[in-house]
């Protein structure tokens, strides 16, 4: 119980948010997990079998998705059990192959020609050639540790910082690691991300944070490090949201709480600012499938003269789509990256945002019966 103490130095707030019913409902799942009442959704998919070796070299992109979705079904079967308390999956068999294989199996036949993010940029990454997010076949970590700066439900959060990113912000706070140096981080092995999955949960970590950059370039990576992952940890996808619909259904039934920005009001600023195209679509597409596959806290970070054309519409939609969702209705914006280089450029976003924007984005979501306090 080492972790509850560093908690009561450091976030007082990260206990008494437990406290809070509606926290305690729309977090259900992942408060569970945490205190490991129950089992994260990986090890489930690691305990789900299937009948064929899924890394055969014959088997074809289709033959997985079938596969696929057979285990899917078994799966959610299994997820059904575990959430009644009907089924310890201690229990169950190790299968020789499961539908974590086929996940691990599919994802990698999706990184050359790469297709995992919506840029379907085609790099031959497995080929040694990087993408548009400066990945290739190699994990690159810039930095692990446990963060305190997140969201109260979460700290301390077991944050792993992956190099590159498939958004190019010209607002970036991490842009170090994200476009300037995104290779310049320490290459692991699969088997090395999940010993320090293991190192961060045994120091008291509540989740294992896959942050960036841009996690999403290293979901293969990602998916195979749990098949050397022994501990029970939820897994927290902190993203931009921007993955194919194939990385997102590869994700569904992994991730026990997703932790998605929702950045952009509209497909204009998204290219101004970030230069990726359909980014509304693509966004609310992905975040809407996560809201329904499980807990959610959805960011949004409040842009100087923003509010209209940003802040508002995509309060909007969470509150049509995504009512379970709690949102953090972020404050830190500050000019960064390209913005402080060049401001006349950015003149919109080179300054912090006003107290009043803050207190607008705050009353436009208490109008809409967003829930944002205990999580902003």
């Amino acid at each position: 119980m080492e972790w509850f103490i560093t908690l009561l130095n450091v976030r007082p707030d990260a206990l008494s948010v437990w406290s809070n019913p509606v926290v305690r409902e729309r977090l259900s799942w992942y408060y569970s997990v945490m205190r490991n009442e129950k089992p994260a959704k990986f090890l489930i998919a690691k305990k789900t079998p299937v009948e064929i070796n899924p890394y055969l070299q014959e088997l074809e992109l289709k033959d997985l998705w079938r596969l696929h979705e057979k285990a899917s079904q078994r799966f959610t079967e299994y997820l059904r059990s575990v959430k009644r308390g009907e089924l310890s999956i201690e229990k169950l068999e190790d299968p020789k192959y499961s539908y974590l294989d086929v996940k691990i199996a599919i994802a990698y036949k999706l990184i050359t020609p790469c297709r995992l993010c919506e840029r379907a940029c085609g790099a031959l990454r497995l080929k040694g050639k990087p993408g548009v997010c400066l990945v290739d076949r190699d994990i690159i970590v810039h930095s692990f540790f446990h963060h305190m700066g997140e969201e109260a439900p979460l700290v301390p959060s077991g944050t792993i910082f992956y190099g590159g990113c498939n958004f190019k912000c010209v607002f970036c706070q991490n842009y170090d690691i994200s476009q300037v140096r995104a290779r310049e981080g320490e290459k692991l092995s699969p088997k090395e991300l999940a010993n320090i999955q293991v190192h961060l949960r045994r120091r008291g970590a509540r989740n294992i944070n896959h942050v960036g950059g841009e996690p999403t370039p290293h979901l293969p990576f990602i998916l195979e490090s749990f098949k050397y992952l022994d501990v029970n940890v939820p897994q927290l996808w902190n993203s931009n949201m921007y993955m194919s619909l194939e990385s997102m259904i590869l994700l569904e039934d992994i991730i026990d709480i997703w932790l998605p920005d929702l950045k952009y009001g509209n497909n204009n600023c998204a290219w101004r600012l970030s230069k990726v195209r359909n980014y509304w679509e693509v966004a609310t597409r992905n975040i809407k499938r996560a809201h329904d596959a499980g807990d959610i806290i959805i960011r949004h970070l409040v842009m100087p003269n923003h509010l209209e054309c940003c802040t508002r519409p995509i309060l909007e939609w969470i509150a049509r789509n995504t009512p379970r969702a709690l949102v953090n209705i972020m404050d830190q914006y500050r000019p960064e990256h390209l913005v402080a280089k060049y401001p006349k450029m950015y003149s919109d976003i080179a300054r912090r945002p006003t107290r009043n924007e803050i207190l607008e984005a705050y009353r436009i979501a208490e109008e809409l019966g967003i829930v944002y306090e205990p999580v902003s």
